[in-house]
């Protein structure tokens, strides 16, 4: 998930035109790992409920270690990168991104939930890390006049990572799963949940690779200065606030950054639950659509994985839902929002943001509600279609909540940003109700995130 950025920065002294496209592709690999690692977290959630024998609630706390990070970090990385510098920022924080990979390594061997969480709390800071000091790069590197389209580029990016990410660790820690089970089913219980724990070790220890080494890249690597960059218009003046002494005196502010708590929850809670869901659904042969999809996903994702030496077998769909079909089916979830986001820019062109906003979040409380209370394979669908829902949710909430802050725009957008919480907050609800009431009490929780998100575009919104 990309922290919105602003287009403008101050004004430097005119100087010839140059090219950025090296810096911009950077950038652009950056976001792409921010998707993949943040969403990886959709697959890694049952996995861990299984090897560390977790409650709904306690396999939760994946999630929720994670993004607290957005709410821990977020005024201490502007702190941060004010002392090294943006460039020094973002080699800071894949070092620390890296030791919270390399974390899982000592977690996987001794099945300790506490070093998984702890290593899940590293990356969110890193990604938190790099999210402030990316995201003004992304704005400055061109033309202002560009910077929407810089924007949508890093974000398609970020939707690619988060749609790859479900089916490669699909594939890695569920692939294989009935011919492991079988392999281990004469084994005691510990033992097979040890082998089972060692799964993860592989993709995060190459991943804590991955991050040095591109951290030694962007260490020796060129980039302009921030301060340097030209830009075509000079920052707007604050717009006078008379009588108001903190962001949090405008209604719509507030207002704003609950509905950007509760999208983030409801965005999280519904892709890292999604696995859990189908399994309570207990479906036990799944459509003609439904396998082709998981068998060509699966054949497709299979040829990335033979350049890492990864030979896994075809899934099997004849024994219906497992969670390697829900990790397709997770993925499938954050297509339909990077597919939303594409077809989103031009709809946002010509029509109404408000009005779509509504649309969107009174189709994905139907849809939400209609998944509870039915059963089976459709209702694990309607819960993929809400990714379709979330993908212009961001974009347009953020704008609307800082419009008119004036002076207190910067410190609205903080706040806003802290409200990414909301997917740490939420997730532990949805788990805390799941392990008392049932998952599908628990979706009830989504719903009504979307029918909040549905008041804040018909009244909410408004700036008084």
């Amino acid at each position: 998930m990309a922290i919105p950025v602003s287009s403008t920065t101050p004004s430097a002294t005119a100087a010839p035109p140059r090219s950025y496209a090296g810096p911009m592709v950077l950038m652009t690999l950056l976001f792409l790992l921010f998707g993949a690692v943040t969403n990886f977290n959709g697959v890694l959630m049952p996995h861990l409920k299984d090897v560390c024998q977790l409650s709904d609630f306690e396999s939760a706390l994946v999630p929720s270690a994670f993004f607290i990070a957005y709410f821990v970090m977020s005024l201490p990385a502007g702190w941060v990168l004010g002392r090294i510098g943006y460039q020094r920022g973002i080699v800071l924080g894949l070092l620390v991104m890296a030791a919270g990979a390399l974390l899982f390594v000592p977690a996987a061997q001794t099945r300790a939930f506490g070093l998984f969480l702890a290593g899940l709390s590293l990356l969110g800071a890193g990604i938190t890390l790099l999210q402030v000091a990316a995201n003004p790069y992304v704005s400055v590197l061109g033309p202002a006049r560009e910077a929407a389209s810089r924007v949508s580029i890093v974000g398609v990016a970020n939707g690619l990572g988060g749609t790859l990410a479900p089916l490669v660790g699909g594939l890695l820690l569920f692939g294989n799963v009935d011919l492991l089970n079988k392999q281990l089913a004469a084994l005691p219980l510990a033992e097979r949940l040890a082998r089972k724990a060692a799964l993860v070790e592989t993709p995060y220890l190459g991943l804590a690779i991955f991050l040095a080494v591109l951290a030694g890249l962007f260490f020796v690597v060129r980039l302009p200065k921030l301060e340097s960059i030209p830009t075509d218009t000079e920052e707007t003046a604050d717009v006078p606030s008379v009588g108001r002494r903190s962001a949090l005196a405008y209604p719509h502010l507030v207002l704003g950054v609950v509905a950007i708590f509760v999208y983030v929850g409801a965005e999280v809670g519904l892709g890292d639950f999604l696995i859990r869901y189908g399994q309570a659904q207990h479906i036990g042969q799944l459509s003609n659509f439904t396998q082709v999809l998981v068998q060509k996903l699966n054949a497709v994702t299979n040829y990335g994985l033979l350049v890492i030496g990864k030979t896994p077998l075809p899934l099997d769909t004849s024994h219906g839902f497992t969670p390697a079909v829900g990790a397709v089916l997770v993925a499938s979830y954050w297509f339909g929002l990077m597919l939303g986001r594409i077809v989103g820019i031009p709809l946002l062109r010509r029509f109404p943001d408000r009005a779509l906003l509504a649309g969107v979040c009174a189709v994905g409380t139907a849809l939400v509600l209609a998944s509870v209370g039915l059963r089976g394979e459709v209702a694990l669908w309607l819960i993929v279609l809400c990714g379709v829902c979330n993908s212009i949710i961001w974009p347009v909430v953020f704008p609307l909540a800082i419009k008119g802050l004036g002076a207190f725009t910067k410190q609205g957008s903080s706040l806003l940003v802290m409200g990414i919480v909301g997917g740490a907050v939420l997730s532990l609800l949805m788990g805390y109700i799941a392990t008392h009431s049932g998952l599908r009490a628990a979706f009830v929780v989504p719903a009504l995130c979307y029918a909040y998100l549905l008041f804040y575009a018909v009244r909410g919104y408004r700036v008084r």
